[in-house]
């Protein structure tokens, strides 16, 4: 994209700014996945959690994270969902599984789970890492599939848009203001 997408704003602030604040409202605690790079740009009011770099691609952060705190299940937000709500995630958080390795939004089209949207239980992060010992891909994606994973359906697949191009960002530009 040219540009780091936490940093873009939708809604009048940085999206992960708006994340951060929604997940305040419906977690005792948020943090911000960042490499260390990042560190610098980041306001002192938001709590971190460094990449440890032992992983590939997302499953750096979110292996972080369980690292960090090994004990906690975690809701995993990626910062390239502008269109995700507040109702979305409270729906994905009422019908949690906790006896499942995850329970993750997906899209009515495609019925894919989306890991970074979705509740990581301590039993699934624990078999990601046993996964990625073996894997020949390091998509969370893909070791989703295989898991024991509850999928969860938003009442609009758009809620799920990833943003991933400038095109991308101006098309959902346009969604949120003609609302």
């Amino acid at each position: 994209m040219g540009t780091d997408k936490a940093r873009l704003s939708y809604h009048g602030i940085s999206q992960q700014e708006v994340l951060y604040n929604m997940a305040l409202k419906i977690c005792d605690k948020a943090f911000i996945s960042l490499r260390s790079d990042q560190q610098q740009d980041l306001g002192s009011e938001m709590e971190t959690i460094l990449d440890r770099n032992e992983f590939a691609g997302p499953f750096n952060g979110i292996l972080s994270a369980h690292a960090s705190f090994p004990d906690a299940a975690w809701l995993v937000l990626a910062c390239d969902l502008p269109l995700i709500n507040l109702e979305t995630l409270e729906s994905l958080i009422d019908a949690r599984d906790s006896n499942k390795d995850a329970t993750a939004l997906a899209t009515r089209a495609s019925g894919l789970p989306e890991p970074l949207a979705a509740i990581w239980e301590v039993s699934g992060l624990k078999k990601a890492i046993e996964y990625l010992q073996t894997a020949a891909s390091s998509c969370p994606r893909k070791f989703l599939l295989q898991a024991d994973t509850q999928l969860i359906f938003p009442e609009k697949d758009e809620f799920l848009a990833n943003a991933n191009s400038m095109e991308d960002y101006k098309r959902i530009k346009e969604v949120l203001n003609s609302k």
